[in-house]
């Protein structure tokens, strides 16, 4: 059996590959994905906390994306998507390739629970929270503001929070920050 490449400093070998989907990967994975299920981290949050440059703002005009904030006591709730058989290692490539362009994404193992009690464990992208565009201390209102004028390489920022915020409406999945800020965000673009 192909052991997979080093995350967290050591070699895994998780077959089946879980992905947790908390934002853009749960409506553009851009891997074959085999299974979805809901699925909840704790010691986690769902958070705009980084500044984007890349894909959905710019170095002149940073947006923001959602990242997996680290907090003892919160938790997520997302998708799990499971990686088709055979396509792990080509998963893993187009993931680095897409999470990691700036390192402020950190690669991870992290343990899920689904809605059925079962457990497995899941490669995640969470924040660096020492890199510089780890940027926890914006209001709501700032966030809004920044997300209702940026666009970056895969376009519109507002495109990246409606799209998210439609999906968790459409799994069931509440988030009073991300709707507060599409409702809000939409205020501001129709302004």
């Amino acid at each position: 059996m192909q052991v997979l490449p080093m995350i967290d400093d050591r070699a895994f070998d998780l077959r089946p590959l879980w992905v947790f989907g908390y934002a853009s990967l749960m409506w553009n994975p851009g891997i074959p994905v085999a299974e979805r299920r809901l699925a909840t981290l704790s010691g986690f949050h769902r958070s705009f906390c980084m500044s984007s440059i890349h894909h959905r703002g710019t170095v002149e005009k940073p947006g923001l994306v959602l990242a997996l904030d680290p907090s003892e006591t919160a938790y997520c709730t997302g998708l799990a998507l499971r990686v088709a058989e055979g396509e792990e290692a080509a998963a893993i490539d187009y993931l680095r390739e897409r999470e990691l362009i700036s390192s402020a994404y950190v690669e991870r193992i992290v343990p899920v629970a689904f809605e059925s009690g079962e457990t497995a464990e899941a490669l995640a992208y969470v924040v660096d929270t020492s890199h510089e565009q780890y940027v926890a201390h914006l209001s709501l209102e700032e966030q809004a503001d920044i997300i209702a004028r940026a666009v970056g390489g895969r376009g519109p920022n507002t495109e990246y929070l409606w799209n998210t915020a439609a999906h968790l409406t459409e799994l069931g999945i509440e988030d009073a920050d991300l709707a507060w800020l599409a409702e809000r965000v939409r205020n501001l673009a129709a302004g």
